[in-house]
């Protein structure tokens, strides 16, 4: 399946049932349109599983409650509605992304308590998030924007808002070659890549920086579990940019990215190296065990 994503084939579940796809549309003065008042999932489906897909529907309705909006429906029902419209598409390794706005109602200023929360989840064929970069090693810019403190936005909401700077800090890597964009945290430490959770690896030990003042993935916590698992020592911590000149090799993880190896970033240059190999083959076969 190909073409504009507004214009395909197929069945979207939108608010408890499935419509043809060019049909699941909102009206122009929908609340979230205007305010941010949206969370999502993306979520993947190997061999007709989705990876950890309960959790991504706990997250989602936690990240509803987060932006002041109640979940109209439950995890499992959530669950039910991705297994429809994978069915539905008859796919068995696609994306999944299920979301969650305030529409349109009688409110249209910044309340909007009147509004009704509804919700969506499509599902599409989506290959390898950095193309050959994922084997190769990514390159990535470092954006010019800083990931907010915690006290302005509630950073563990996986909310559309929060990624205003991530389109504009990509697009800025993108005009420069670059396959992504690599943020600090608003006191300067390392953060995260636009749509990634990040790891350094020096002397076969992992340093990642802590995800507390950023969404913790759900990737990045199968990663750091796999690492444990392997007795690799992770260090989660508050990281300096001046320190990535001393890591050896570096990657990325996240429901699009996966495990995706970092060749470079900004000046500095990584290997792809064994420990980083090791995990993004360990990680493919988990996913479709």
């Amino acid at each position: 399946m190909a073409g504009a994503y507004d214009d395909r084939d197929g069945k979207i579940w939108m608010d408890g049932k499935l419509v043809d796809w060019r049909d699941a549309q909102v009206h122009i003065l929908t609340h979230a349109l205007h305010y941010a008042s949206s969370v999502f999932e993306g979520e993947r489906c190997y061999n007709g599983k989705i990876f950890r897909g309960h959790e991504h529907s706990l997250r989602l309705i936690e990240s509803a409650r987060l932006l002041d909006m109640t979940s109209p429906y439950t995890a499992e029902e959530i669950d039910r509605a991705k297994d429809e419209v994978l069915a539905a598409n008859g796919f068995k390794d696609a994306y999944v992304r299920a979301v969650m706005w305030r529409g349109s109602g009688e409110d249209m200023g910044v309340s909007a308590r009147r509004n009704p929360v509804r919700m969506a989840v499509a599902a599409w064929e989506w290959g390898s998030y950095y193309g050959d970069a994922k084997w190769q090693g990514a390159k990535l810019d470092i954006a010019k924007w800083k990931r907010p403190s915690p006290e302005t936005i509630p950073t563990a909401a996986k909310a559309a808002g929060l990624y205003m700077i991530c389109t504009m800090s990509k697009h800025a890597a993108e005009a420069k070659g670059c396959s992504d964009a690599l943020f600090m945290d608003w006191e300067g430490y390392v953060a995260e890549a636009t749509g990634a959770n990040i790891f350094f690896v020096k002397d076969g030990e992992v340093h990642t920086p802590l995800a507390d003042r950023f969404l913790n993935g759900i990737t990045r916590q199968t990663v750091v579990q796999m690492l444990n698992d392997k007795g690799i020592a992770v260090h989660e911590r508050r990281i300096r940019p001046e320190e990535l000149a001393d890591f050896q090799e570096c990657f990325l993880t996240g429901t699009a990215a996966e495990v995706t190896p970092v060749g470079q970033i900004g000046d500095w240059h990584f290997q792809v190296g064994d420990t980083t190999r090791k995990i993004a083959e360990e990680y493919e076969q988990l996913v479709r065990a």
